[in-house]
């Protein structure tokens, strides 16, 4: 085998792997919580920094929220009366680097050593062992994988990028970027000191007070519900939430009312059904303009039927605010789901109709394929169409749009 393939086998297994399987899908990390609850864990990287770290400390303590801080050991060392006051106001304190340095601009040795020479001076100035670790940049190789596991460490990954650190990123940016991405067990990156720390800083008070508006806990990691490190068997969850991201990506489908953490996600399509009559006697043909939603599946099966069902009645109002605001919604004729949820839907004012038996055996291996991926027994009911004539739904969960 030529030298060259030896050394793209030897990147792939020392990089491309880990980068694959660790950093992006999580495996081995603590990631995100269950969505059961309205918590979020805030955490901040590349800090303490006497200049800008008391600007965070004091948003948080004004908002009675508390966080988890990755600090670089120097800098811990050298301002440890900024990780007194943290951990004082209640806050979580993990290990971020020794240096902060890429790892894979490391050698094999350093990136391997790196995270347990962290921890071991972070908790020297902590007080107690620290058994959070974050790699500078979230990056991983094989070494640093192997490094915290020698270190008896638990990485510490995100789900939401507040990309505080982009030349372009703004406070009010920040604030809305982050507030439309959330959602209950979200682990959310920013930074509070670095180039970060110039948006973060400013933007962090409205930030804390839009999610406390929307019912939010800001808590640490540690007391984050469910934020543990993902393992093989949560990886069905972890593939299939991507697959739906993907396709609403394709799809032009968004969550509605711009927020993550809404129970539906929305787009406009041509009705795909034949012979569909609504109760009122309007025909519904092939074609007809469209909104077809589709439910947030974690969040449902983390919130369970009865909670969903009390959502669903307060976030119908999102979907009917996207009908009138969203400009591709606006024509849409009816408003409509294909699944096996029609019974609760039923409950809700929609119409339930059959499906073509070619399509409901579709939609019925697919939804058993969901309820594996997220846990729930593959025994789903016989989907159905739940239908929606625009006039009712606005009347039912929105104002109709003024003429």
């Amino acid at each position: 085998m030529k030298r060259r393939t030896w050394v793209a086998l030897g990147l792939l297994a020392y990089i491309g792997l880990p980068y694959l399987l660790v950093q992006r899908l999580g495996l081995g990390l603590i990631r995100e919580g269950r969505q059961g609850e309205r918590a979020v864990a805030l955490t901040f990287d590349d800090g303490p920094d006497p200049h800008t770290t008391p600007t965070v400390l004091d948003a948080l303590r004004e908002a009675g929220a508390r966080a988890t801080f990755f600090v670089v050991a120097d800098r811990a060392e050298a301002h440890s009366e900024l990780i007194q006051r943290m951990l004082a106001e209640g806050h979580e304190v993990g290990a971020h680097g020794a240096r902060h340095r890429h790892a894979w601009l490391r050698s094999l040795w350093g990136a391997f050593r790196d995270p347990g020479e962290a921890a071991r001076r972070v908790s020297a100035v902590v007080g107690r062992p620290v058994r959070l670790h974050r790699p500078p940049h979230g990056g991983y190789t094989l070494a640093t994988v192997l490094g915290q596991r020698a270190a008896g460490l638990i990485g510490a990954h995100w789900n939401v990028e507040g990309r505080d650190w982009h030349p372009d990123s703004t406070p009010e940016g920040l604030r809305s970027r982050v507030g439309a991405l959330v959602r209950p067990g979200a682990v959310v990156v920013l930074h509070d000191a670095g180039p970060g720390a110039r948006v973060t800083g400013p933007g962090l008070p409205g930030l804390l007070a839009d999610l406390r508006a929307r019912g939010y806990r800001m808590v640490p990691l540690e007391e984050l519900e469910g934020a543990v490190p993902l393992t093989p068997a949560d990886l069905p969850r972890r593939v299939m939430g991507g697959l739906d991201a993907g396709l609403d990506r394709l799809g032009g489908v968004r969550p509605a009312g711009g927020r993550a953490d809404g129970l539906f996600r929305v787009g406009r399509v041509r009705f795909p059904l034949d012979g569909v009559w609504l109760a009122d006697g309007t025909p519904v043909p092939r074609g007809t303009p469209a909104a077809e939603f589709h439910v947030n599946n974690p969040l449902m099966v983390d919130l369970g039927l009865r909670r969903s069902v009390r959502l669903a009645r307060e976030d119908f109002r999102d979907v009917a605010h996207d009908l009138v605001t969203r400009p591709e919604l606006r024509g849409a004729e009816v408003v409509f789901c294909l699944s096996a949820l029609s019974p609760l839907l039923a409950t809700l004012g929609f119409e339930t109709h059959d499906l073509p038996p070619t399509t409901a055996h579709r939609l019925h291996l697919w939804a058993n394929l969901l309820r594996r991926a997220y846990g729930s027994p593959p025994d789903a009911p016989e989907p159905k169409l739940s239908v929606m004539g625009r006039g009712a739904f606005l009347e039912r969960y929105g104002t109709p749009p003024n003429p």
